[in-house]
């Protein structure tokens, strides 16, 4: 089957089965991966095919992960998500057989690689890394859920306005620091991400699972969750360069509707196809009975309805002005269809699609609600964040042996770069770490 040539992945021998989805969702995504990934109906870890059906209640992460990802393969995710050796030695009373064919994905993860090299630092660094700044995480989550209640409740009683925007700025921040949770181990704290009307489940794929795991790609959920609206990747046959101009007037628009979006997407596909609700998508529902309480019901349903509706409006807004303009979007850095590097190292792939907030560092506040230490992040995603600044000494001494770069910016050239980004429809010539 030949490929046209603008379908042909930097990161896979084929193009995405999911893009020929009528509706994107998650749902959609994993379908599309089970038929593309050649694991046999089974877990593929590298060119092993693993049975984890007698392993699923079992899993210390919980079950999600594992029954989610059945058919799949899952070689990166494995590797991001677990830090020490011992799944790896574990794993091989599940082996079933070699795979019958190739991955398909051409990023690699050798023994000696830059991935695998950053990785044992990672490992022994942690041996004695202050542990003390996970809690401040905790309490700092703990003070935005109070946050965004009490200021609810605040903005519905006395009518103001300044409450109502301090309300949707809070729950903003809940759903950005939960993300902090969603990637490890079932815990309570991820549930709080639901409080913005998007779900924990689904973000598990769409951003852990796809995006993490592939970010900038034809495979990054996350980008084509905003098609045609907005388009990143450099291609015309995508969106037009006219039409790309039409994304700065539509922007600000699907920005204050995204969450709502989220929601309304996942009621419609459950309606007309697989159903994709969990009953933690009720959570939202805490926020107006909170308000409703709060004013001892003197306001009416409709008021703390409609405080609830704006002040969500608000925190989609602000969730979409720091998280399209945290980490991956600038005309420097790739994007699918740009020039591969040579080294085709997952780890280095990853550095190569993301900028990070250098205005950020200071503060852990700051990096906790505002996707901060980017790079680090998506290396080691189930590591708090509190954790992460201690890495950076391991992380530059690896990036200096492996041509790699950290690229950094402050949020205002950030959303300048972004905003080219949305414009650009040639791919990028030149490799990263090829030098000028």
């Amino acid at each position: 089957m030949v490929i046209e040539e603008w379908k042909k992945s930097g990161i896979a021998t084929k193009f995405p089965t999911y893009r020929n989805s009528a509706l994107i969702t998650t749902h959609s995504w994993q379908k599309g991966k089970r038929q593309d990934d050649r694991a046999e109906g089974l877990w593929r870890i590298y060119d092993g095919i693993y049975d984890f059906t007698d392993f699923i209640d079992k899993h210390p992460g919980g079950t999600f992960w594992i029954r989610e990802t059945k058919g799949t393969d899952i070689t990166e995710a494995f590797e991001a998500h677990h830090l020490t050796t011992a799944p790896q030695k574990m794993i091989s009373k599940y082996w079933v057989r070699e795979a019958a064919e190739p991955r398909i994905y051409t990023l690699t993860l050798e023994e000696g690689g830059f991935y695998k090299t950053l990785k044992e630092r990672v490992r022994e660094t942690l041996k004695t890394v202050d542990k003390r700044p996970k809690r401040k995480s905790d309490f700092i989550h703990y003070g935005l859920i109070i946050a965004l209640y009490l200021f609810a409740i605040a903005s519905a009683k006395f009518n103001s306005i300044l409450a109502l925007v301090l309300a949707g700025v809070s729950l903003c921040w809940t759903v950005i620091v939960s993300h902090n949770y969603f990637h490890r181990r079932d815990n309570w704290q991820m549930y709080a991400f639901n409080l913005g009307l998007m779900n924990f489940a689904a973000w598990r794929v769409s951003h852990a699972l796809s995006h993490h795991i592939y970010p900038n790609s034809y495979f990054d959920l996350e980008l084509s969750m905003f098609e045609p609206l907005l388009c990143w990747i450099p291609n015309p046959n995508i969106k037009s360069k006219a039409l790309r101009y039409v994304s700065w007037v539509t922007e600000p628009v699907a920005y204050a509707l995204a969450f709502f979006i989220q929601i309304g997407t996942r009621i419609f596909y459950s309606l007309r196809h697989t159903n994709i609700m969990y009953w933690h998508d009720l959570l939202p529902l805490t926020i107006p009975a909170a308000v409703y309480l709060g004013t001892g019901g003197s306001l009416g349903v409709w008021v703390c309805i409609r405080t609830w509706l704006a002040m969500t409006s608000i925190a989609s807004f602000s969730f979409c002005v720091i998280g399209l303009n945290a980490a991956h979007h600038d005309p420097e850095i790739y994007h699918e269809g740009d020039t591969n590097r040579e080294d085709r190292d997952w780890g280095l792939f990853q550095v190569d699609t993301i900028i990070d907030r250098g205005d950020l560092k200071w503060s852990q506040f700051l990096v906790l609600t505002h996707f901060g230490d980017h790079i680090l992040h998506h290396l080691f995603p189930t590591l708090d964040h509190g954790l992460l600044p201690a890495l950076y000494p391991v992380l530059y001494q690896t990036l200096d042996e492996f041509k790699g770069h950290l690229r950094e910016c402050n949020h205002i050239e950030h959303i300048i770069g972004q905003h080219k980004q949305l414009l650009r429809t040639e791919p990028n010539p030149r490799a990263p770490g090829a030098g000028k």
